[in-house]
């Protein structure tokens, strides 16, 4: 009966032989599915940004007809009373006049919500100018010493667009969070990518620590994402924030 403790031996290593392909499959399932759900919610991000940005395109054109042509209609009514009451009634000139500029910078505020909403700048004077533009205005509303080193790119308008998002977020988060007084942006070519940084010499924070108010970069990663690209944050209290983005060039005619 010596062989019994062989064959003891034998069943149990194909058991565990049995086990092990088993666990493998197992794992190779739940890789699979974790595959198959990562592609469904980058495809789901991608769709609802999409969606937004369709939103946002569709809200910035009913400003601009419908309040527009009210405002238009407004200021040539402003300009009838005007040269009506020519030459007297000069309280109510005055008043008009209050009016008349009251409308001018309601026009000008419609133009920024308008643009915020949708940036047709990168349409007409392309991504380096646009981004340009943004930096300009944001520098004056916040006092900050912005530098800015540009380099035209070849980025598809998709990631045009994913692009002006990102340094129109961050200034914002800088704005609000940073108690910066400089601000670094760069935009280059890097090999097949291109390269978007973001840095600024503010308060900081730990990025290693978790964020009970981090919408804004998660906000950020996922458009980053959505669109093949990878975001990386770096800061330390005290020494400030970088963001750098790598986003896929557009391809180059054959």
């Amino acid at each position: 009966m010596s062989w019994m403790p062989t064959l003891a031996l034998c069943a149990l290593l194909a058991l565990l032989l049995l086990l092990r392909r088993r666990l493998r499959g197992a794992a190779q399932r739940r890789d699979d599915e974790l595959a198959r759900r990562t592609v469904e919610l980058t495809a789901l991000t991608r769709h609802l940004l999409h969606a937004r940005e369709d939103e946002r395109h569709r809200l910035a054109r009913e400003l601009h007809d419908e309040l527009g042509a009210l405002l238009t209609s407004a200021k040539l009514d402003v300009a009838r009373l005007r040269s009506r009451l020519a030459g007297g009634a000069p309280e109510a000139l005055d008043r008009l006049q209050h009016l008349n500029t009251t409308l001018d910078s309601v026009v000008a505020l419609k133009r920024r919500v308008i643009e915020n909403l949708h940036p047709t700048a990168l349409q007409h004077l392309g991504l380096v100018l646009t981004l340009q533009i943004l930096l300009r205005e944001f520098a004056d509303a916040s006092g900050l010493q912005v530098h800015a080193d540009l380099q035209p790119v070849d980025l598809s308008p998709d990631n045009a667009l994913v692009v002006y998002r990102l340094v129109q977020e961050a200034v914002n988060n800088i704005a609000k969070h940073a108690q910066a007084r400089q601000l670094w942006v760069a935009l280059e070519p890097h090999g097949t990518q291109v390269r978007v940084q973001v840095r600024d010499d503010g308060v900081g924070f730990d990025a290693a620590a978790p964020l009970h108010s981090a919408f804004g970069l998660v906000g950020m990663r996922f458009r980053i994402e959505a669109a093949s690209g990878t975001l990386r944050v770096q800061s330390t209290p005290g020494a400030g924030t970088r963001l750098e983005a790598l986003l896929p060039a557009a391809p180059q005619p054959a």
